[in-house]
């Protein structure tokens, strides 16, 4: 049933399905942003280009930072692991204060870029090591995540009828923007300039992410694009080959609710495993070149294919889930990631640079596809509404894996080796692979649940 209603500048019309699900239809996203709703794409997708450096280059600057510093290669992979958990531990806050409407998308994009810049000038200038947890660990893991969350879940927002495509793009800048950043640290990053270097990553951080972030906003609750009928493609499946393929949810849940359904701790579960499989690839995989003899050169561009292909990954995944299904792709790239691992060990023990290459480039395009495969899917169950803490909860997995991945995984290869570690790392990938079989959208049994409210409803909107 559709009601309709015009507000002098913003005229819309509201369209309930059988469920009950309203979908707000007719504002422009001209009328909202002053621009085309592409701009919710660019600035999210250079915002994230803009923080990727600490999480994915930070690996070829270990040694560096170890030296001039004096901390162990355990010190300073636990840096990272406290970095990454408090990126992850503000998803859900930061979800949940846009929600609640006290905190903007501007004011969460800008404030994580200060907070990161800092990051970076504390890891530079920290006369030990709490001081650099403090800094980078604490302050530059929270405003990484204020900008990471607000990105990914913005975008969904403002293209909830394919908004697989579009996420896995964003997202994709996450990891290939510190491609230039792993060169640098490898070749020119030393104890002559490494305050210089960092200082200067700060302000480029900071200055990216703080532009951005000013231009960010929301549409309303409930918003659609006026071009796209929301209802119609359950009976001309056709028309918009995404929808067909990923339903949108039978409703908007709230946190309590989409955890009550099983899906959403099932999700948590198969993102923290995989999510620590490749948290350790980011964190060992130069460790583990340089260890079998591999030079500086195939050991740096090992990490940049990494980084590149896991970046180009995200967005490749994405498009392709919105034509093949979300959980369908999901899997696949599970899969691919836990094999990646058995197929990076045995390329490093057979000591083969350009098979250690080959399945970097595979093992990167696994260790980025699934986490936009997660950020569209969880709208695609529990719709776009409570989207920003629905995925902080997923994402709030990787509080443990970012532990696991970089602080336990040094424990694990101390104790039994790169061939032990690889091996257990290739097992919990496959895992969360079968994990993810599991996965069903809440309350939908078929299209037909999509199809018009056929009882007349009357509304009054202002």
């Amino acid at each position: 049933m559709t009601t309709t209603s015009a507000t002098e500048s913003l005229p819309y019309r509201e369209v309930t399905d059988g469920n009950g699900r309203v979908y707000r239809v007719g504002e422009s996203p001209r009328s909202i942003l002053r621009g085309p709703r592409s701009l919710m794409v660019w600035l999210p997708w250079a915002a994230m280009f803009g923080i990727s450096v600490a999480e994915y280059a930070y690996g070829s600057a270990e040694d560096t930072l170890s030296s001039v510093h004096s901390w162990t290669s355990t010190n300073t992979f636990w840096l990272l692991g406290i970095w990454t958990v408090f990126q992850a531990a503000v998803s859900y806050p930061t979800g949940r204060l846009r929600e609640l409407g006290l905190l903007s998308p501007r004011q969460a994009t800008m404030s994580g870029a200060v907070l990161a810049g800092l990051g970076f000038v504390a890891l530079s200038h920290a006369p030990n090591l709490v001081v650099a947890i403090g800094g980078f660990g604490v302050l530059g893991g929270t405003g990484a995540g204020m900008v990471y969350s607000t990105c990914i879940n913005i975008v969904g927002k403002w293209f909830p009828e394919r908004k697989g495509g579009v996420t896995g793009f964003v997202n994709g800048g996450f990891a290939y923007g510190s491609v230039p950043l792993i060169f640098i640290f490898t070749y020119h990053f030393d104890a002559g300039n490494y305050h210089e270097v960092l200082d200067l990553v700060g302000i480029y951080v900071l200055l990216v992410v703080f532009v951005c972030g000013w231009f960010f906003k929301d549409p309303p609750k409930n918003w659609w694009p006026a071009e796209v009928d929301p209802i119609a493609f359950s009976r001309n499946r056709g028309s918009n080959p995404s929808l067909a393929k990923n339903p949108p949810a039978v409703k908007q849940y709230e946190t309590r609710e989409a955890i009550r359904t099983g899906m959403l701790p099932l999700m948590w579960i198969s993102m923290l495993m995989i999510a620590g499989v490749s948290i350790f690839g980011i964190s060992f995989q130069v460790p583990f070149a340089k260890d079998n003899g591999f030079g500086p050169l195939v050991a740096a561009s090992s990490a940049g294919i990494l980084s590149l292909v896991n970046g180009v990954g995200r967005a490749a995944t994405g498009w392709v889930s919105d034509r093949l299904g979300r959980k369908q792709t999901l899997v696949g790239v599970l899969v691919i990631e836990g094999l990646a691992q058995f197929g990076v060990l045995w390329a490093g023990e057979a000591h083969s640079e350009a098979w250690f290459l080959i399945f970097a480039f595979v093992s990167g395009f696994g260790s980025g596809g699934f986490f936009p495969m997660f950020a569209a899917l969880v709208p695609d169950y529990f719709g776009e509404n409570n989207n920003a803490s629905n995925y902080g909860v997923v994402y709030s997995s990787k509080l443990v894996s970012g532990l696991a991945g970089a602080g336990l995984g040094s424990i694990v290869i101390n104790a039994w080796g790169y061939h032990g570690a690889y091996t257990l790392a290739g097992c919990i990938g496959l895992g969360s692979a079968a994990l993810a079989l599991l996965l069903r959208q809440p309350g939908r049994r078929s299209l037909k649940d999509i199809e018009p409210n056929p009882r007349p409803i009357s509304r009054e909107m202002t």
